[in-house]
Formats: structure tokens, C-alpha cells, sequence
């Protein structure tokens, strides 16, 4: 009811403002407001939201799972790169309204399925409805009649309904009342409920697990120990601590990759395999084989095999014979056929700073006497080339840090091996004279790299747990069929009149058949009992 508030008007009047059909207060509106959110439907739009929220995350190169695929997208880029971020679509999973819709479907689910969950156990104590006066109007119903007791009648009745929950208090004593299918709500409400399971274990696992990636080269000398300092990027939950990281190290030995050589796939990779010697804590050497999507697990950490590539071993020297730069150099994928781009920075070579910026093409041809990558086995690295363009003077590192895959060549000139200014190609064992007398640059080998994702998700193992209680709620709320069925049996003109009748509560169920398989089983009974005797 709404309440009329006084207030005086230019005349020193009062006059009375009354609220408007439909108009709600801030507690009304609050109360409204809650119903809407907790609605079941408001539940399911919002987990759509949030599929849906979770798109972007597939298609755009997220930060945290692979950061050189996300720098190069953003490199390929350049137009739609600012939206994106100012969108947050390379944090999807960290951005705020995921976070908002997360939170909303969260509290949706919880203040949906309280309740309900309340109404469900005062269902399940209390007893099945009466039986109905005129049970023939039902949509499934059958009569007959029999010699036989009523009594008699309804203590059959009572056998053949095994399995069914009877009341108990009888109603009637003419009737029996009997429910089954009472778990199709359990089913729904344990589906509902692994959701909550589900996007908990989820949150868990945001806030103190983390992810991170390296690329890791492929040799006896190089490896990797679990430390922030030897990620590439680090990606830590909100409440992660140094102290999480569990203890290991691990080198690769060997990486071997099984190639396609016919048809429209040629020179793509078919299968990843590499050679892991690993160590946790104070524990021997073992040794794993790492695959795409058979990750190894130490302690609660996963590392996956995420890509590969090659890192040519290029040596620079300047022009007082020093060397200025050596060693392996990793070339980052531009391709499927592993067309590999790449960068060197020579800074303290003398007279002048010395870079490069090239491809590595892993097997090279040539067609019309331009380098052509056939296919991305580099094999024994013979058929292998560089192409480097190079640079000199100024690189500019002192303006601030530089990611190791660029070079910064506005303040230096471009140099070539002739004034025709071609790059400097160079095969496997090859080495160029850098012009004007800057020393030379040779191409002494080829090593392979592996990159690996290192992540540690707490709270998986309750993440499969929900899954796994939401299939089996699925399942039963799909499969289970909520049923009541009466039987009455009462005396009419000296003989027994029995009305059986069903109903399906979730509609569409066949009760006709049950209806029909019950009075055969009824009559059955008393026939039997006649052959007995």
C-alpha cells in the first residue's frame, strides 16, 4: 500500500503526494532488483555471457599463454591493436567485465539454488499428494472391474508400485498414492550447484596458481630451473608468492618433429616429441618424453609443449677482429614452413655499432634465382640461409629497453655486400665481409628451441570434480521422469471398481503405458493367484 506524505504548498496548504501505480521504493526496488538476479533465467543468460565473453580468448593470442604470438599479432596488426586494448582482449580472463560477469553469474547461481535447495528438502519429507476425487478426468486413466477384494486389490496395487515412494498416511483408505522420479530435482540442482564448484575452483586457481612461458634451447648446455628470473613472461594470480613455484629443472636433450612431405600440407609438422631430463627438488634425474597435450607434471606445476623453431649460431666480428657478438640466436616462426625472423645486436663493436634483421629460411631452394623456402625439415641444417639485412651507427639502445626481437634502425644506415644493396645471404659454414673494412658476420650452425608453457592451476582437481557432478545432474534431470500414479478400489453394486490413473509432472512422458502395464500386471496377479490354488 502506498503511504501519502504531506507538504505545504505557495498557500501555506497542505496537499498530499501519493505514489503512482507501479512506482517502487529503494527497498522495494532493491527487493525487485534481487528476484531479477537470482531468477534462473538471469542465471542462464549470464553463463551465455560469459561462453560467449570467453570467445575472444580462443581467437586473440592471449598474454599470459603466449606472449611472442601475441606481439606478433599485434605487430601484423597495427589498426586494430589499440581497440584491443583498450578492450582488454589480450587479458581476456584478467579483463573487468569478464571479472563483472563472473562475479554476477556467481551470485546468481548461489542466491538461485539456496532457496531452492530448501524447497526441495521439504519436498522430499513431505508425502505424496492425496489421490484426486475424480481420477477418470486425468489424461491417463483406465477402469475395470474384478471379483476381488479391495483390499486385496490395493495390496497389490502396493507390490506392483515398488520403488515408488506410497503414502503413508493413506488419505484414503479406498487408494493408494505413489510418486517416483523425486531425484529429477536433485539431478537439476546438482548440475546448478557443480557450476558454483566449477567457476570456484576456477577463481582458486586464478589467484594463486600462475603461467608462464620460455623458450628453451635444445642442448646439453641450456636449460631450465623453475625461477621468476628465467621465465620469458610471467603471469602470477593476484594472491601468488614466490614461495609457489615448486622446485625442478629440466634440459632438453633432443627434439624430434615428424613431417609432412606430399600433398597440400608439405613441409608442416605432424607430431612434436622432445627428449626431457628433468630433476624436482632433492630426487634423481628422470627422464620424459613431452608431446603436444602430454604435459609433464611436477608437484602441482604442468609444462606443455606449445611450438619450436630454430636459432641459427651467428658469430659478428668488428672491425678490430673482436668478436663483437656469438652464439645462438633465436629466430621466431613467421610461417607453418618455419620461416623465421630474426634480429642480432652487436653494441659494442668498434668503430661502429653493428645489427642485422633477417629470415632464416630452414631449407632453402631458389626459384628464378630468388631464395624460396621449400619445406620446414631443416634435417643437417646444409640446405639452410640466412638473409640479413645489415645496419650501422647509432641503434639507439640507450633510449630505453628494446625487445630482443626488434632493432631500432632510424638513427643508423643500412649497409650491404655490394652497392647493390641486397642482404647479406649466407649458407650453413658461410661468412660475409662487413663493408668499409666493420669486420663480418658468419653462419656457423643451427640449434633447435622449444617453447613451453609452465602453468600451476590449484583447484583443478575440484574444476573436474564439478564437470563430473555436472554430467551426472545433466543426466538425471534429462533422463529421470517424475511420475505419480493412483490406484482406487472401492465396491460398486457388489463387485469392485478399480480406477488407475497417471500423470507425468515434467509433461511428455508416456504414462499411457504405465497405466496400461499396471492394470495387465493388476489382473495378472489375481489370475496367478487362481492357477495356485
Amino acid at each position: 500500500m502506498s503511504t501519502p506524505t504531506t507538504d505545504k504548498g505557495p498557500s501555506g496548504q497542505e496537499k498530499q503526494d501519493v505514489r503512482r501505480p507501479g512506482e517502487l521504493n529503494v527497498r522495494e526496488l532493491a527487493r525487485w532488483g534481487w528476484r531479477q538476479l537470482t531468477s534462473m533465467r538471469t542465471a542462464l543468460i549470464l553463463l551465455l555471457l560469459l561462453a560467449l565473453a570467453a570467445v575472444p580468448g580462443s581467437l586473440v593470442p592471449q598474454d599470459g599463454v603466449d606472449s611472442l604470438k601475441a606481439d606478433q599479432w599485434r605487430a601484423a596488426h597495427t589498426t586494430l591493436t589499440p581497440i584491443y586494448e583498450r578492450l582488454g582482449l589480450f587479458n581476456v580472463y584478467s579483463a573487468p567485465w569478464f571479472a563483472a560477469i563472473y562475479l554476477l553469474l556467481m551470485v546468481s547461481l548461489v542466491g538461485c539454488i539456496i532457496p531452492r535447495c530448501l524447497v526441495y528438502a521439504r519436498a522430499m519429507r513431505a508425502q505424496p499428494p492425496a489421490t484426486p476425487a475424480k481420477l477418470t478426468r486425468l489424461p491417463d486413466s483406465a477402469t475395470y472391474v474384478t471379483d476381488e477384494e479391495p483390499e486385496e486389490v490395493l495390496a497389490a496395487a502396493r507390490k506392483e508400485l515398488r520403488g515408488y515412494r506410497i503414502r503413508k498416511d493413506g488419505g484414503s483408505d479406498d487408494s493408494v498414492s505413489a510418486e517416483k522420479g523425486y531425484l529429477r530435482e536433485a539431478g537439476n540442482l546438482v548440475f546448478h550447484m557443480s557450476l558454483i564448484i566449477v567457476l570456484v575452483a576456477f577463481a582458486f586457481g586464478s589467484l594463486f596458481g600462475y603461467k608462464g612461458g620460455v623458450i628453451v634451447l635444445v642442448g646439453e648446455e641450456y636449460g631450465f630451473a623453475n625461477e621468476l628470473s628465467q621465465y620469458d613472461d610471467f603471469k602470477p594470480g593476484s594472491l601468488f608468492t614466490p614461495e609457489d613455484l615448486d622446485d625442478f629443472s629440466f634440459k632438453i636433450d633432443d627434439f624430434k618433429a615428424e613431417w609432412l612431405t606430399t600433398g597440400p600440407g608439405a613441409g608442416t609438422a605432424r607430431g612434436f616429441e622432445s627428449n626431457l631430463r628433468y630433476t624436482a627438488g632433492a630426487s634423481d634425474e628422470k627422464k620424459y618424453d613431452l608431446k603436444v597435450n602430454h604435459p609433464l607434471t611436477v608437484g602441482g606445476t604442468d609444462i606443455f609443449l606449445l611450438a619450436h623453431g630454430y636459432a641459427p649460431v651467428i658469430t659478428v666480428r668488428d672491425g678490430e677482429g673482436n668478436v663483437a657478438y656469438s652464439g645462438p640466436t633465436i629466430f621466431l616462426p613467421q610461417s607453418q614452413n618455419l620461416l623465421s625472423f630474426g634480429v642480432v645486436k652487436a653494441p659494442y663493436a668498434s668503430p661502429e655499432q653493428i645489427g642485422f634483421q633477417g629470415l632464416l629460411y630452414p631449407f632453402q631452394g631458389t626459384v628464378d634465382g630468388e631464395p624460396v623456402n621449400l619445406m620446414g625439415d631443416i634435417g643437417d641444417g646444409s640446405n639452410a640461409m640466412l638473409s640479413l639485412q645489415g645496419f650501422r651507427g647509432d641503434l639507439n639502445l640507450d633510449a630505453g629497453p628494446q625487445s630482443v626481437y626488434a632493432l631500432d634502425t632510424s638513427k643508423a644506415h643500412m649497409m650491404s655486400p655490394d652497392e647493390t644493396g641486397k642482404a647479406f645471404n649466407l649458407r650453413l659454414g658461410e661468412t660475409a665481409e662487413l663493408p668499409d673494412g666493420l669486420g663480418s658476420v658468419s653462419f656457423d650452425d643451427v640449434q633447435q628451441w622449444n617453447r613451453v608453457q609452465i602453468s600451476k592451476s590449484p583447484g583443478k582437481e575440484w574444476a573436474l570434480l564439478g564437470v563430473s557432478l555436472a554430467l551426472v545432474g545433466l543426466l538425471g534431470s534429462l533422463f529421470i521422469r517424475p511420475r505419480r500414479v493412483w490406484v482406487r478400489a472401492r465396491r460398486v453394486d457388489g463387485r469392485t471398481l478399480v480406477e488407475v490413473a497417471a500423470l507425468d509432472r515434467s509433461g511428455g512422458g508416456d504414462t499411457a503405458s504405465v497405466v496400461t502395464g499396471l492394470v495387465e500386471n493388476l489382473r495378472g496377479a489375481r489370475t496367478q493367484e487362481e492357477k495356485d490354488v
